[in-house]
């Protein structure tokens, strides 16, 4: 059974993020920090999302001379459809991480605190 297109965790977090405010123009480096994805993870989703035409994208020239223009995004109200879709059908579903178990010393071996000898 094929997955449903644009539900994993990375692309849900850039929904959450673009729709806190979804008619504001957020730049890839703020969607960086708030999503806590790198950027070679960040800019694929971006690229597919406006490729879809959910996602407007557009450059801001520079406030400061000399500085570089920069590439800002926002949703589509198509966009924003179907983040609120995609999050409402994962929020009963998110499954929580399982914790790992502490590791357990193996039998017959013995733990020191250090410097005991």
């Amino acid at each position: 059974m094929p997955r449903t297109p644009d539900t994993s965790p990375q692309t849900l977090r850039v929904f959450t993020a673009l729709l806190a405010d979804p008619t504001a123009w957020r730049y890839g480096y703020d969607l960086s920090r708030e999503t806590k994805l790198a950027s070679g993870t960040l800019y694929p989703i971006l690229m597919r999302l406006a490729d879809r035409e959910l996602l407007e994208t557009r450059w801001e020239e520079a406030a400061q001379p000399g500085r570089p223009a920069r590439h800002t995004y926002r949703l589509t109200s198509d966009g924003a459809a179907l983040a609120h879709e995609r999050l409402g059908s994962h929020s009963n579903t998110q499954v929580q991480p399982t914790p790992r178990p502490s590791p357990q010393p193996q039998t017959g071996t013995t733990i020191r605190p250090a410097g005991a000898a």
